[in-house]
């Protein structure tokens, strides 16, 4: 044998992984795993690092909880995300070493996080993905429907308080952002909040689903949103996806009504569909968990900008409401904010300069980004920093395409404009009015074996896109409508 194979024989018995055997037989030590039970990557180069924990609620349970924390970060902020839509996910869109490529994507103000060096906390609501517990739709706030000891502002309570004292990178300061369901608890996180909750930023928020968000229009059950309620409620994880066999959804609603739907997919078995079923009327159910009427008769004491967008197709009512209900309690401006942007649903983190076939003549997302939510933040959230130069109300006007700085919605401009407020009647014979027309004047016959299409066919379900077309789901609010005026029942 070469001496050199000889020597390569040895050299792997010392190192334990065989002994020569007699007859020239070799065998083998039994060897431990090759995984170990738990693994940090270093990852060397990396500007921020990565921590995984699971916070600890009053009543034991865990919530799965993500922070990123910049490299040399001290004396830092935090903003805070919750959702159910999986903290993993939100704080991993991508491969990168780098921050912003790691946030870019749904519900992440990544510029504004990594020009301001903010610690950014996205943590599992209660219930789902990595989160112990049982979820509930939109959790309401203890005393209002929930006999309970928890809440969704109670968990964001504890959460808070375990950030401070366990994140030594921060200067124990606190925001809280998110769109939508997160943007709900944006604005829960309002009621009976921690005091390092410094700043709250609701956009898009779901405040009433009776009254207008997501699941009723003033009791129009929307159909359109049970795929969604399919895939929040059938699994921890909204793994089990919603499938169809026809044509579109035009097709398959007019199979029947949205109970004959939902116990075609089995929809009874899913815990907040029996409660929508139970409940199609403006109840107690409804009224005593609408936030804004909650909100209404609590302190003021957040901070809080409300983001709406004037094309959402799904919470449309809530930050207005929310708005309505607590601006008469703010005269001087202390504590509330109004933004209204020309975008649909979720639109403020990408590129806003188009709605639909609309152009807006500038990035209307970055300009309320930079010039808005990130100076607004950072008065309440970084050391030292000056007091934002933000109006009371930014509102973006269409057509002239310019933003308006109000002092109160509706109002007049500040600098003294004064735009008109003047209400326009339909009339029969095809104009306009400045007087309402006499009862019965207009009329017309709604069939519901016939029903009006909103959106050009084919209408695919609720967030799912058809094979090599965008989905047309998120703005059909702006759609040209023109095609379904030549309907004979159809009033233009």
């Amino acid at each position: 044998m070469h001496p050199l194979l000889r020597l390569g024989i040895v050299a792997l018995a010392a190192g334990g992984l065989a002994t020569p055997a007699v007859g020239g037989e070799r065998t083998y030590k039994e060897l431990p795993t090759e995984i170990p039970a738990h693994f940090t990557p270093a990852n060397p180069g990396f500007t921020f690092e990565r921590r995984t924990v699971d916070i600890p609620m009053r009543d034991g349970v865990k919530l799965h909880t993500v922070i990123l924390v910049p490299k040399g970060a001290t004396h830092a902020g935090m903003l805070l995300t919750r959702t159910p839509y999986g903290a993993d996910g939100m704080g991993h869109r991508s491969d990168s070493p780098n921050l912003g490529p790691t946030l870019r994507g749904y519900d992440n103000p990544a510029d504004i996080i990594v020009q301001d060096g903010y610690i950014r906390v996205i943590q599992d609501i209660r219930g789902k993905n990595g989160s112990e517990g049982d979820f509930v739709m939109n959790r309401p706030p203890i005393g209002h429907g929930n006999p309970t000891a928890i809440d969704e502002s109670s968990d964001i309570y504890d959460t808070i308080d375990w950030l401070v004292k366990h994140v030594p990178e921060s200067n124990g300061k606190v925001g809280i952002i998110g769109i939508s369901y997160d943007g709900f608890e944006a604005m829960i996180a309002t009621i009976h909040p921690h005091p390092a909750l410094k700043v709250a930023v609701p956009i898009n928020p779901m405040i009433d689903g009776w009254m207008g968000d997501d699941w009723f229009h003033r009791g129009a059950f929307r159909q359109q949103m049970i795929p969604y309620i399919y895939g929040m409620v059938n699994s921890r994880k909204s793994n089990i996806g919603w499938t169809t066999g026809y044509r579109d959804d035009y097709d398959l609603y007019l199979q029947g009504s949205a109970g004959d739907i939902g116990r075609a997919y089995g929809m009874e078995a899913l815990g907040f569909w029996q409660k929508l079923l139970a409940h199609p009327a403006y109840d107690s159910f409804w009224s005593e968990q609408a936030l804004d009427r909650i909100a209404a008769k609590e302190p003021m004491t957040v901070p809080t900008m409300l983001v709406h967008s004037l094309w959402d197709q799904e919470d449309n009512y809530g930050d207005m409401a929310v708005y309505r209900a607590l601006a008469p309690r703010d005269p001087n401006h202390e504590k509330l904010w109004l933004v209204l942007g020309p975008w649909r649903h979720a639109k403020t983190w990408e590129n806003a300069s188009t709605i639909g076939a609309i152009e807006l003549g500038s990035d209307t997302g970055k300009t309320f980004r930079q010039t808005m939510l990130r100076p607004f933040l950072a008065q309440y959230l970084k050391d030292g920093a000056p007091k934002a130069n933000v109006a009371p109300v930014n509102a973006f006007v269409t057509g002239e395409n310019a933003w308006r700085q109000l002092d109160t919605w509706p109002s007049a401009c500040r600098g003294g404009c004064a735009p008109s407020m003047q209400r326009w009647y339909v009339e029969a014979k095809g104009g306009f009015a400045t007087t309402a027309p006499a009862a019965g004047d207009d009329t017309y016959v709604s069939d519901p074996a016939k029903p009006v299409p909103y959106r050009v066919r084919p209408i695919q379900s609720w967030s799912h896109g058809v094979a090599d077309r965008e989905d047309s789901w998120p703005e059909w609010l702006v759609d040209d409508q023109r095609q379904f005026a030549t309907r004979t029942y159809v009033l233009t």
